[in-house]
Formats: C-alpha cells, sequence, structure tokens
C-alpha cells in the first residue's frame, strides 16, 4: 500500500487553506480572512498588501521542510490527489523567494525604457522551480506567470493609491481583468487567450482611466526566452494609448490602421497604425472612444471582431492581436439612447466595465484620501517623501478652498494644485466652481442670518484675487489698505 505520498489531516487543512490564499486576489478583504485562519490570528501585515504573505511564509517553510524529510521533495513524490493540494504552494515558495528580483527587474527594465533588459537570476530561480519536478517547458511558464504578477501588483498597488471603498474596489476590478475571478482557470486555459476581453474604463476626466488602463496594458503575460535570458517583449513598450478626441475624423483611420505611400495628399511615405505596432502581450487603449462617428465605430467593430486590418491605401492584410482597452467620460448609456453609439460596438467592448470613482466621492468616504493622493504627488514630483511639503500643501488648501469642494477636473486638477501651492503657496480652486459655491453658500446664509462681517470679507477677497491675480488690484476695488488683502489671502 502506498504511504510515501501521504499528507497528514493536519497538512492537508494547511495547504487548503494556504492554496485559497494564494489564488485569491490580493486586493481582495476577503483575503484576510483565509489568512487569520492559518496563523490562527497571528497576522501582523494584513494592511501590508505587498507582503501579506509573509506572516505565514515561516509556517510553510516548516511544511515543506518536513515532506522534504519525507522524501517528498518533488510534485512527483505524492499521490496524485496530495499533489494537487501541495504543488501551489511549492511554486509559491520559489515565487516568494524571487519577489525582490522581480521587483528590482520591472524597476531596472522602467529606467531602460525600449532596450529589453537581461535577466540576471533567471537561471537560479528557473533551477529551483525545475528542483519541485515541474518540467523545463513548465518552469518557464511558472517564471512568466511570476512575472506577469509582480508587473500586475507594481502597476495597481503603485500608481493607484487610496483606501477609499472605491479605489479598493477599482484595483480589485483591475486585478480580476488581467487574471479573471479565477486565477488556476487563468492559468489553465487563458493565459495566452485574453486578446478577446475588451474593456471599457467610465469616468469624469482626471479621475486617473489612462493609468488603470496601464495598469492592464502593462500586465499582459510574455514568455521567457532562456537562451537569450530575457522576456520577448518589453512590458514598456507594450501599452499604446491614444486621445481619438485630438484628430479630425479624416485622420484617425490613418493613425490607427496606418497608411500606404500615396494613398492621399502628404502620404508621401507608409505609416505604421497603432492596430500594427501594438504588440500581442499588450494592449491599444481608446481613450475617449465616445467622440468617435458611426463610421469609425463600424471599422473598429469590424477590426475587433475579425482581428485583421487594411491600411489606408493598400491591399495587404495586417493581423491585430492585442487587447483593447477603451475609456470615456461621457455616459455610454445616453449615448446610446441617442443612437450616437452603435449598440454592436458596445457589445463588442463590454466584456467588462469599470468605472473610476471620482476624487470627491474618494474624499466623501475617506477624507484622508487627499492627504495619501498630495503625498503621492509630491513623491512623484520630488523624487521623496516630505511630510513637511505635504503638511503645508494639506494646509494651504484647507485655508483655501471652501469647505465641500467638488475637485471638478479630479487628480489632474489637484496635481495642479501642489504645483500652484509649491510655486506660490496659494490654490482657489476653480473659479467657476467656487464662485457657484460661494453664491450659494452667502445667499443661504444671508437669508439664515449667520453670515460674518469677517467671513463676508474674506471670502470676497479670495474672489476678487481668483478674478484679478494682485493684491493690489484687489485692494483697489474692494477699498482697503494692500497689508489687510495680504492678511485676509494668507
Amino acid at each position: 500500500m502506498e504511504t510515501k505520498g501521504k499528507l497528514t489531516s493536519e497538512e492537508k487543512k494547511f495547504f487548503i487553506l494556504l492554496n485559497k490564499a494564494i489564488t485569491s486576489n490580493p486586493f481582495d478583504e476577503e483575503r484576510d480572512k483565509v489568512l487569520d485562519q492559518i496563523s490562527n490570528g497571528r497576522l501582523k501585515s494584513k494592511k501590508d498588501q505587498e507582503y501579506a504573505l509573509k506572516d505565514i511564509f515561516p509556517e510553510l517553510n516548516q511544511k515543506i521542510n518536513e515532506l522534504e524529510r519525507r522524501g517528498l521533495k518533488r510534485i512527483q513524490d505524492l499521490s496524485r490527489e496530495n499533489r494537487q493540494l501541495v504543488e501551489p504552494a511549492y511554486l509559491y515558495s520559489v515565487y516568494h523567494h524571487y519577489f525582490p528580483d522581480f521587483d528590482k527587474h520591472i524597476e531596472n527594465q522602467l529606467s531602460l525604457g525600449a532596450t529589453l533588459a537581461d535577466v540576471s537570476f533567471a537561471e537560479k530561480a528557473l533551477r529551483h522551480v525545475e528542483s519541485r519536478g515541474f518540467s523545463h517547458e513548465l518552469s518557464l511558464h511558472y517564471f512568466a506567470l511570476f512575472y506577469q504578477m509582480r508587473r500586475a501588483f507594481y502597476f495597481i498597488h503603485k500608481a493607484l493609491v487610496g483606501d477609499s471603498p472605491s479605489m479598493k474596489n477599482l484595483r480589485l476590478s483591475l486585478w480580476n481583468n488581467v487574471f479573471t475571478h479565477d486565477i488556476l482557470t487563468y492559468d489553465r486555459v487563458l493565459w495566452d487567450r485574453m486578446e478577446d476581453f475588451a474593456t471599457i474604463l467610465e469616468g469624469e476626466t482626471g479621475t486617473g482611466k489612462g493609468s488603470a488602463a496601464a495598469a492592464i496594458g502593462r500586465s499582459a503575460f510574455i514568455p521567457f526566452d532562456r537562451k537569450k535570458s530575457r522576456f520577448i517583449d518589453n512590458f514598456t513598450q507594450t501599452f499604446i494609448s491614444i486621445n481619438l478626441s485630438q484628430y479630425p475624423e479624416s485622420l484617425i483611420e490613418s493613425e490607427l490602421f496606418g497608411h500606404r505611400k500615396g494613398a492621399f495628399t502628404g502620404a508621401v511615405d507608409d505609416h505604421e497604425g497603432l492596430f500594427e505596432r501594438c504588440s500581442r502581450h499588450g494592449a491599444l487603449f481608446l481613450d475617449e472612444i465616445g467622440d468617435i462617428r458611426i463610421f469609425t465605430q463600424i471599422k473598429l467593430l469590424q477590426v475587433i471582431q475579425e482581428r485583421t486590418f487594411t491600411p489606408v491605401g493598400g491591399h495587404d492584410q495586417k493581423r491585430f492581436d492585442g487587447r483593447v482597452i477603451s475609456a470615456t467620460n461621457r455616459s455610454i448609456i445616453e449615448l446610446r439612447r441617442q443612437k450616437r453609439f452603435r449598440d454592436d460596438f458596445y457589445y463588442r467592448l463590454c466584456s467588462d466595465i469599470i468605472p473610476v470613482p471620482t476624487l470627491r466621492q474618494r474624499i466623501e468616504e475617506t477624507p484622508t484620501e487627499l492627504n495619501q493622493m498630495v503625498n503621492l504627488l509630491i513623491h512623484r514630483m520630488t523624487g521623496q517623501e516630505n511630510p513637511n511639503m505635504t503638511d503645508e500643501i494639506l494646509e494651504t488648501l484647507k485655508q483655501d478652498l471652501p469647505k465641500g469642494y467638488s475637485w471638478p477636473g479630479n487628480v489632474r486638477e489637484l496635481e495642479q494644485a501642489v504645483r500652484s501651492i509649491i510655486l506660490k503657496r496659494h490654490y482657489y480652486g476653480d473659479a467657476m466652481v467656487t464662485d457657484v459655491n460661494l453664491k450659494d453658500t452667502f445667499v443661504q446664509k444671508i437669508y439664515a442670518g449667520t453670515l460674518e462681517a469677517r467671513e463676508l470679507l474674506n471670502q470676497y477677497c479670495h474672489l476678487l484675487y481668483k478674478r484679478y491675480g494682485t493684491y493690489e488690484e484687489v485692494a483697489r476695488r474692494a477699498k482697503l489698505d494692500p497689508r489687510t488683502v495680504k492678511k485676509y489671502l494668507r
């Protein structure tokens, strides 16, 4: 009777729970419950999503060492039933070991840009996977999958910060968009078949739809070439975007599909379109998809449906194998009602529809979201953490903006507000919006009999300064001493 490959009931329970944690979405709070079960409530790093499984890694090593002591080092040493339980743990132990190496490689590739970076640790990692009994082909596959998972986490976790429920849901949705809700099924049958899963990102201008699209487009599966010790494609080049509203209708087709020399007046050379430039390991981002006319929608539908296109003025068919991500700041539902967006085009794009929240929604849900965003923006601008600058900017925003300011320009407006405060220590918001807010506030307080003279003067000086831009002009129009004006504005 075979006993060599058997697990104890305690080991089975551990590996069943571990597999749930390993295969769950890292941005899903349900994973914490599984980790709590594994660690019996000893979990320390719940909020450290980047290394949330590190607290259970010592126990995993202990379990693996015990299996090795019993001669179960390779997956072939286990019975078929137990192999399904232990195989993910063996893979994860390798994956966890090379976290820092993958992260350094991602940073290195970002710094090199278009030049493909060598993967110095690849051979060591591949042999590590093979030592667990995985074939040469499977080791290459899992090494590429590890790289994909680290890239996806890097771009989702670091580019889209915020603890508000809507941002947590956005990160969860983006991970599912890359790996589906079931990463085991993705690994078995979908890792090289994601090109037909189109995505629509919906959200106001300036909310970060481009960052969300880039997180998807830079996180596709890229095979590894062992002979060259490089991945066969460069994630810095696999994400290609176009803002469709920037081009006249007559040029969009040429930009998307390319053209041949002499196709039209001014076509002095062949031009490679974006569909041709897009790698099968990447994505084409069509921003402001709601702005294009019906004729272009029909052309795009045909390409996305049939996966082939012909450059303008050409006869040779080209193939497109990448994913399509689109975005709009308009209501697709309303555009369809107005017959300005074809239903068949919509149904070809809507495999996944992901809402990108506004900044005001995020702040309403979690007020500290503003602190996180300012801190992130300062880090991007200066290359380092600067708590003093963060505090100064937050205090200035509190003083200069009316309570409950709606941030109509979203994250893009906040970014410019930070720059404005760095330059001149003031930001009074979008005049079109704040003027309306001020009028509403004044009227309400006047009728309520609660408007104080000091507040009236303060807001009036701010309003004049937004319109005319100098202390002197404010003082002249308000008939005040310039020093008094400065006091109110500061």
